[in-house]
C-alpha cells in the first residue's frame, strides 16, 4: 500500500516567505471571524481542524450528538468558497452511493449504449461523513482510496476528485449498538483525532440565547479553493531542521510496544503503535504551526524550543 508523500523540504527566499506567512495568517484570521458568528466555544477544536486544512489532513471528530460539529464543518465550507457534501453513513449504505457508479445510457440519434459514470458525493471539496462508524467496513472502505490518493477507482477506470479535498468524520462515543469500530487501516488515514467536549457553562448559555433569539447567521466566503492549495504549498516548502524531524521520528518510534525503548504503559496498554503516517502527519502540523507562529527558521534556542513544541 502506498505511503505518503515525502514533505518538501527545500529551502525559499525569506523575503518571499515572509509575504507568503502574512497572507495565510491573514487568511485564517478572516476565516476564524466568520466562524465566530456562528460557533461559540470550542476554540481548540476548530484551532485544530484550521490546522488540518492547512496541512491538507483528514479529521476524524468524536463527540456526542449536539455538540455542533456538523455545524462547524459546513461554516468552514462556506467560509472557504467550497463545495461541501454531506454523507449520511447507515447500515445499508453501499460503496456506489459514497463513489458513484457507471450506468447504461442509450444515444437518442444512434441507439447505441454506452456507460456514464454518475459522480457521487466523494467528488465534492469538503466531505462530512456524517456518524461513519454506522456503516459496514466494506463501506468504510470506499473512503480509503480517495482520502489516500484523492481518486477513485470505478469499473476500471480512475477519477480524479476536486482539489483541495477534505474528510471529515464523525463518530458518536455514546451508542455501541449497530456500529462497526473503524479498522485500524482507515483511522490511519485521518490527520487528526479531535475529542469534542460539552461547552462551559457560559458558553452553553450564549449559545441557548443566540439560537433561540435570532435566525442563523450567513456566512460570508473570504477565501477560495486556489488561495487554500497555495497556503498549503507554504506549509510544505517550509524546511524542517534534522534534530526536530528526528525528534519526531522518534517520539512516534516510542508509541511501539514490539520496541525495546517502549515505556512499561505502552507495553500495557498498546496493541499497535502509530505508523509511518504518525511521523509524517507530525512533522507536517508542526510545519503549519510554524507558519501561523511565523517561525519560518531554527535561529535561537527560543525557536528551537517552539518549534519541538509545535511538532509535539
Amino acid at each position: 500500500m502506498s505511503q505518503p508523500t515525502e514533505p518538501t523540504t527545500g529551502a525559499i527566499d525569506e523575503q518571499r516567505a515572509a509575504e507568503m506567512i502574512d497572507k495565510l495568517k491573514e487568511g485564517r484570521d478572516r476565516i476564524l471571524s466568520q466562524l465566530r458568528r456562528v460557533i461559540i466555544g470550542q476554540e481548540e477544536v476548530v484551532d485544530q481542524v484550521m490546522l488540518s486544512f492547512f496541512a491538507g489532513g483528514h479529521c476524524l471528530i468524536t463527540g456526542v450528538p449536539g455538540l455542533a460539529k456538523t455545524l462547524l464543518i459546513k461554516s468552514i465550507g462556506d467560509t472557504l468558497d467550497l463545495s461541501f457534501r454531506r454523507i449520511q453513513f447507515t447500515p445499508d449504505l453501499m460503496p456506489s452511493d459514497i463513489t458513484g457508479t457507471e450506468i447504461l445510457e442509450e444515444d437518442r440519434a444512434t441507439h447505441k449504449r454506452q456507460t456514464k459514470f454518475l459522480r457521487g458525493p466523494v467528488f465534492a471539496n469538503i466531505i462530512l461523513a456524517d456518524e461513519i462508524n454506522r456503516t459496514p467496513p466494506k463501506t468504510q472502505a470506499a473512503l480509503l482510496e480517495a482520502m489516500q490518493e484523492h481518486q477513485v477507482t470505478v469499473g476500471g477506470e480512475t477519477y480524479k476528485l476536486n482539489e483541495p479535498f477534505f474528510v471529515l468524520a464523525t463518530q458518536n462515543p455514546i451508542e455501541q449498538e449497530g456500529t462497526y469500530p473503524l479498522p485500524t487501516i482507515q483511522q490511519d488515514r485521518f490527520m487528526f483525532s479531535i475529542i469534542i467536549d460539552y461547552l462551559p457553562k457560559a458558553d452553553e448559555i450564549a449559545v441557548v440565547n443566540s439560537t433561540t433569539s435570532k435566525r442563523p447567521e450567513v456566512l460570508d466566503s473570504v477565501m477560495h479553493g486556489e488561495d487554500l492549495l497555495s497556503y498549503q504549498q507554504i506549509v510544505r516548502a517550509i524546511p524542517v531542521a534534522d534534530p526536530v524531524a528526528r525528534y519526531a521520528v522518534a517520539l512516534v518510534a516510542r508509541s511501539r510496544p514490539q520496541r525495546p525503548d517502549a515505556p512499561d504503559f505502552i507495553r500495557e496498554y498498546v496493541s499497535w503503535g502509530a505508523s509511518l503516517r504518525g511521523s509524517h502527519y507530525l512533522v507536517l502540523a508542526g510545519k503549519a504551526l510554524a507558519v501561523l507562529a511565523q517561525m519560518l527558521r531554527d535561529t535561537d534556542p527560543l525557536a528551537r524550543q517552539w518549534t519541538v513544541r509545535a511538532v509535539a
